[in-house]
């Protein structure tokens, strides 16, 4: 992809915003609250529409986070019913309509990842880092240091200038609907990366094949359902992945979970050599040590489609540092509960810093990276890292605190699901669907009556719904394919570019970081009543996949 100098397209961008990266204040006490979440259900006719369905459903442990009430009111505490995000009433119209194209093509076109050198830049300034990010002055970065190169075999492993695996390996996946698709501002990928023991034969030398094995039993324990595997030769992995009683030739490992009953699953390699303590394992929870990479991306329309963009507007990380058992897990559920019940207008408290990230409570911590004003990433603030929290521990819809690797395509995708974005597109992914057999995206824009949780994507609308309607006929074409729903024009493309780089240039991702171009008035509330209904009488079912058991 196309790679331009920041020198030549940042020369007048304004200076970096000072920022206290040592503060752990907030100044929005919510900020764990997404924008999102101040949609109005409601539409004029009052009519009652359910963009809420996408995160608060009924769980499947050992997620015991049910929060499915929250489709049926706005339940906020009282520091956050006034609108925080500030930026969703920001009108670019002008700005955007003033930008040029190939100006703002170029942007998105610049490689504000990886050096000169072909290495990721930002692992460079962060040894030594500035001193207003060594955060306990230390003169180290104790934090994540960006270590994938972004280069991907036909397997989907990251591999470094040298040709040598990082550990990293991208899997594609139907993105969570609403924000998270591109016709609503944003390209993303994610990679997963498992700790070293996972990605070693018995004999502790580094092997893809035990590491492909370990990866399709974490696919098994997170998606709960059997994953095919290439014959696998099940002495040298050590265990007997098929569970058919004898080691012989695997084509399939086998999801068998009921440790009450003396029934469990093994990892392969010297993984499963290890103690328990060391790595437990359990349906429904990643190893100890799993890490996942998330980049966010502008929008690139090229000649052959809008793509994911080679500018990244934020880099996400987040690893398992401590292992909590379902009792574990439980407990934590109920004590989030009882303290909404009891104290319900207090706010949320967060642990870390900007330099080592913050917990999520539930054994995961997790940190990211943000463009500065001139274009290169630097890491968040405690407030911008906040921000991420919320998404990625007390809601019903995650798995292990997660949203992507549940929604991995398997067996029978292209390579298994084992791509990156840039080695194929959305283009030609079939939708996923429910338990209940019902197509994922095709309940949304019916439940939803639009295509974001702003219900603000007029484009996408008036594509997809004819008075609010979803036609059988555009329903059974997502079934095979969800590309032309969830990308957008090439003007919308760089429209929400240009947005999204107005918030990037005021640096003022604490009022909000969403690419809108006009105001949401209607759809967007700037202050709610306390526990005001939202007009949805009955919770949507959970959107967890008919595989799922």
């Amino acid at each position: 992809m196309l790679r331009l100098s920041l020198i030549a397209l940042l020369a007048a961008a304004p200076p970096a915003l000072a920022l206290d990266f040592a503060s752990t204040a907030l100044d929005n006490r919510t900020a764990y609250i997404p924008p999102q979440c101040y949609t109005r259900t409601e539409d004029a006719a009052g009519v009652a529409h359910n963009p809420c369905q996408t995160c608060h459903v009924a769980p499947r442990a050992p997620n015991f986070v049910n929060d499915a009430d929250l489709q049926l009111s706005y339940a906020f505490p009282g520091p956050g019913l006034e609108n925080p995000w500030t930026n969703l009433f920001v009108d670019r119209s002008a700005e955007v309509a003033a930008t040029d194209p190939a100006e703002i093509t170029a942007w998105v076109r610049t490689d504000n990842y990886h050096g000169a050198d072909g290495r990721p830049a930002l692992a460079d300034r962060l040894d030594p880092p500035p001193a207003a990010w060594d955060v306990n002055h230390d003169g180290r970065w104790n934090g994540y240091r960006p270590d994938a190169f972004f280069r991907f075999d036909d397997e989907g492993f990251d591999l470094d200038p040298a040709g040598q695996p990082t550990g990293w390996r991208a899997f594609a996946y139907q993105p969570l609907p609403g924000t998270f698709w591109p016709a609503n501002g944003s390209g993303d990928d994610v990679l997963i990366r498992l700790p070293a023991a996972y990605r070693e034969n018995l004999a502790g030398t580094p092997d893809r094949a035990t590491y492909r094995i370990n990866l399709a039993i974490v696919e098994a324990l997170i998606t709960r359902a059997d994953v095919a595997i290439a014959p696998t030769d099940e002495a040298a992995m050590g265990v007997d992945l098929d569970r058919d009683g004898q080691i012989g030739t695997a084509r399939r490992v086998a999801f068998a979970f009921a440790p009450l009953a003396g029934i469990t699953m093994h990892w392969a390699g010297r993984a499963g050599q290890l103690p328990a303590a060391q790595a437990p394992l359990a349906a429904g929870l990643y190893p100890l040590g799993t890490e996942f990479l998330h980049s966010v991306r502008y929008l690139d329309p090229t000649e052959t489609g809008v793509a994911m963009a080679a500018r990244m507007k934020e880099l996400r990380y987040m690893r398992k540092t401590r292992w909590q058992s379902y009792a574990d897990l439980e407990e934590w559920a109920l004590a989030e509960k009882k303290e909404d019940s009891d104290f319900p207008d207090r706010t949320k408290q967060f642990f870390g810093s900007a330099e080592t990230g913050l917990a999520t409570g539930t054994g995961w911590r997790l940190q990211g990276f943000i463009e500065d004003a001139k274009g290169a990433l630097r890491p968040q603030s405690f407030e911008e890292t906040a921000f991420c929290i919320g998404c990625h521990s007390a809601i019903g819809t995650l798995d292990d605190a997660t949203f992507a690797f549940p929604r991995k395509l398997g067996a029978g995708a292209f390579r298994d699901g084992w791509y990156h974005w840039s080695q194929k597109g959305l283009a030609g992914t079939p939708e996923r669907l429910r338990a209940d057999g019902r197509g994922e995206y095709a309940q949304y824009l019916r439940t939803n009556g639009a295509g974001d949780e702003f219900r603000a994507n007029a484009e996408l609308i008036a594509a997809w719904l004819d008075n609010g309607q979803l036609s059988e006929a555009k329903a059974a074409a997502l079934r095979t394919d969800i590309g032309p729903l969830v990308t957008p024009s090439p003007a919308r493309a760089l429209a929400l570019d240009a947005a999204y780089r107005m918030i990037v240039r005021a640096q003022s991702f604490a009022q909000g970081r969403d690419a809108t171009i006009t105001p949401p008035e209607a759809t967007v509330w700037r202050r709610l009543d306390q526990d005001r209904p939202t007009g949805i009488v009955t919770p949507e079912a959970p959107w967890f996949p008919r595989r799922a058991r």
